[in-house]
């Protein structure tokens, strides 16, 4: 289903629900005219993270062949927010698409997985992840968690931006160690993403909602990103860098809305 406005969801008050709306509400900002400054970012709830082992773990992917620590990219000025929001008890990382291996190795390390990468069934239990992309980026995130399905490991949020099929892989259909999933695309121009996802066993996987954005009539302006990108995946860029994409988490949190104790 296709929705042009989030739906309602809860959450429960917890360090990895708190980066669920950090994630969503930053990427409202993250590109916007003129350049948000540090004071400008959007305010997490003031709600310390209790110190934990191991940490929430947030792994995000950019699109292309964009390096992994580009400063004008939305997916990597996302990972710099959420680092200064939370100093301690978060790691936080974003790698470039092809680097999926790399991306799993840093996750199960940071779970406490020994030399040979094996992690014991409490640690795996213990797992907070949550994984963002953009482009080539969201079908190497949805790859990543298959790759940690078959450790059994679960994951706690999916976000696709504009998620675009890499050859081989299938960013259609969320595994089923994935708790929730939400899905941005946008239908035009020669590079657009995928329009629709779906749960592989809707028991286990709350997909939140495939959100549409259209450009053709409301362009927007995104002057940080290369002439190469405005001019050949126009409309691919713009919803990259649309301050609106995730507006309603930051405005009404219509898709991870406040929730009492």
């Amino acid at each position: 289903m296709i929705l042009l406005r989030p739906s309602r969801t809860t959450f429960a008050r917890s360090p990895a629900a708190l980066l669920s709306l950090a994630l969503l509400a930053f990427s409202a900002a993250a590109c916007s005219r003129p350049i948000i400054q540090r004071h400008d970012w959007p305010a997490v709830p003031p709600t310390p993270l209790a110190p934990s082992n191991p940490p929430v773990i947030v792994v995000g992917f950019v699109g292309g062949v964009v390096k992994h620590d580009d400063p004008i990219r939305s997916e990597v000025k996302l990972a710099e927010h959420l680092r200064e929001e939370f100093p301690s008890g978060v790691y936080v990382q974003t790698f470039e698409n092809r680097h999926r291996s790399k991306a799993k190795r840093a996750i199960l390390t940071q779970l406490g997985a020994d030399s040979s990468g094996r992690l014991s069934e409490n640690e795996k239990r213990q797992a907070r992840i949550i994984l963002y992309g953009h482009s080539w980026g969201g079908s190497a995130m949805i790859q990543l968690a298959r790759d940690l399905a078959k450790r059994g490991i679960p994951v706690l949020l999916t976000v696709q931006v504009d998620s675009v099929r890499r050859f081989g892989l299938d960013d259609r259909v969320i595994p089923p160690n994935v708790a929730r999933a939400a899905n941005f695309f946008q239908p035009n121009g020669v590079i657009h993403g995928r329009e629709e996802i779906r749960a592989a066993d809707t028991a286990k996987t709350q997909i939140l909602g495939n959100f549409r954005s259209d450009y053709k009539e409301h362009p927007i302006g995104c002057p940080e990103y290369p002439w190469y990108d405005r001019t050949l995946a126009k409309t691919h860029t713009e919803i990259a860098c649309d301050p609106a994409v995730w507006s309603e988490v930051m405005t009404g949190s219509k898709l991870f809305p406040s929730t009492t104790q």
